[in-house]
């Protein structure tokens, strides 16, 4: 396989439970921070967050990304996904721009519909209402062209003839700007459609360890055609540069007791096959954990990950700072340089 980018993804859960290392939100932002100083140390690529609202969860990123942009040196920072329903796209691209700016041009941002929620409707709480005769998805793939329209940089907003500051001149855009970050906008897609509309609009494809299921096909055929189909739409909309693509898996290198008390016991070889609401089948991508040399002959017949140029480690961040940089150092160390990512 080609060389890759190997990041994490976090979903920053917290609770008080009698065996979790992320007891408040306070350690769920903080130990974020300090896994991605760690991870970078290691050489990884990347520190991703998932966004979820209404939960025990990351619900706002750019803060965070912020903060891990001011302590780290080279690791790409993002997101796995930002739901696009409960975003204003103006105010967002002013906190990106910041975020980005602070990092030093390195935010990865992905973006998407969402998934189910905690909440029903949880974006009405947000002030936000789908047009009339649409949906929550028309009105987040809306909020999102809008996102990526005003990330562009022009002007569109009418001076003010007595500003209380000079205005350079023209119509006047949102600031700050970051030049460059609109290239570094990713979209989340479950289905081969999304990733077709994706692609056209000039986004990067992330794929996650969930999409509809469209074929029947194991998971990890699925998701490849499902790139495939990204690279090809890209390709006839006629960008000029090339796209990324990112997987997501569940990944365990067993290599010490810890983690064979951990995962030792919960490799799951199949996919499994459900409903995430009541008109769309989905298909859940298997888990890995094995002894590395297993792993190994496991992961280099995995079609999706050889498709994708990026692989985000879901990591089980309630076991601490520590125990996570160990999962991510013993997928770098003992993994990817025999298939070939390092």
């Amino acid at each position: 396989m080609p060389a890759k980018k190997i990041g994490f993804l976090s979903f920053g859960h917290w609770t008080a439970g009698a065996h979790s290392q992320t007891r408040s939100a306070s350690d769920a932002l903080l130990q974020s921070i300090d896994l991605a100083v760690a991870a970078e140390g290691l050489g990884a690529d990347g520190a991703y967050f998932r966004v979820h609202h209404f939960a025990r969860q990351l619900g706002s990123p750019f803060p965070l990304l912020a903060a891990i942009g001011a302590k780290t040196k080279r690791i790409e920072i993002g997101t796995a996904v930002i739901d696009m329903r409960y975003e204003n796209p103006l105010y967002m691209v002013e906190d990106a721009g910041a975020a980005d700016l602070i990092a030093g041009g390195r935010l990865q941002l992905g973006i998407s519909r969402g998934s189910p929620e905690q909440v029903i409707d949880g974006w009405r709480y947000f002030g936000y209402v789908p047009p009339e005769g649409g949906s929550d998805t028309d009105m987040a793939r809306r909020h999102a062209e809008v996102f990526l329209d005003v990330l562009g940089g022009g002007g569109f907003a009418k001076p003010n003839p007595r500003p209380m500051f000079p205005n350079p001149p023209g119509l006047l855009r949102v600031e700050p700007h970051s030049e460059g970050l609109r290239e570094r906008i990713w979209w989340g897609a479950s289905s081969n459609a999304t990733a077709v509309w994706a692609a056209k609009l000039g986004m990067n494809l992330q794929s996650s360890t969930l999409k509809d299921d469209e074929s029947g096909l194991p998971f990890h055929v699925q998701q490849a055609d499902q790139i495939r189909a990204f690279r090809e739409a890209w390709k006839a909309a006629g960008h000029k540069r090339e796209p990324r693509v990112s997987v997501s898996r569940s990944i365990f290198a067993l290599v010490d007791d810890r983690d064979r008390a951990y995962f030792g016991h919960e490799s799951e070889d199949d996919d499994k096959v459900g409903f995430i609401d009541e008109k769309t089948r989905a298909i859940f991508g298997r888990s890995y954990a094995a002894e590395p040399d297993v792993l190994i002959e496991q992961l280099a017949k995995d079609e999706a990950i050889a498709e994708a140029d990026t692989l985000l480690l879901t990591v089980p961040n309630q076991l601490g700072v520590d125990y996570n940089a160990h999962v991510i150092e013993a997928i770098l160390t003992h993994v990817a340089p025999t298939l070939g990512w390092r």
